[in-house]
């Protein structure tokens, strides 16, 4: 039996490997081929972390781009998080057209001269907070 966190490492590396086969149009049989000619292996299931590691440089060498991702951490401020609440609750409603990042900094913009909800007090965020009330109240 493996380890919870080496389980997760595994999930991890397949499911990196699943998303370039498919990023990369690679078809079953050589998908299979790439499998046993990079590991002696043609199943995931069989292979140990290293094998994957290996497997995984193999797709890059052919082109597979790993994407980061471009999320964000939520805030450790819990009233930062109550406006980009009530900021997608107003887009869910269509009370605001963009419903993007870059539309919500420019309303907190506007309002306080701050760049970001992240960079208010909470003194600067509550009337931000109301105003976004009042909107989704509208809405």
């Amino acid at each position: 039996m493996r380890p919870a966190c080496e389980g997760r490492m595994m999930a991890r590396h397949t499911a990196i490997i699943n998303i370039a086969r498919v990023q990369l149009g690679i078809e079953e049989d050589d998908y299979r081929a790439l499998l046993k000619n990079t590991v002696g292996k043609d199943s995931l299931r069989s292979m140990t972390p290293g094998e994957l590691d290996r497997v995984i440089e193999a797709l890059k060498a052919r082109g597979f781009k790993m994407n980061r991702g471009n999320k964000t951490r939520a805030s450790s401020k819990p009233y930062v998080r109550l406006i980009w609440a009530l900021w997608r609750s107003c887009a869910q409603k269509g009370v605001v057209d963009d419903g993007s990042k870059a539309a919500l900094r420019s309303f907190v913009t506007k309002r306080t001269g701050k760049t970001d909800p992240e960079f208010l007090t909470y003194g600067e965020a509550t009337p931000v907070i109301e105003a976004l009330k009042a909107m989704e109240a509208r809405g």
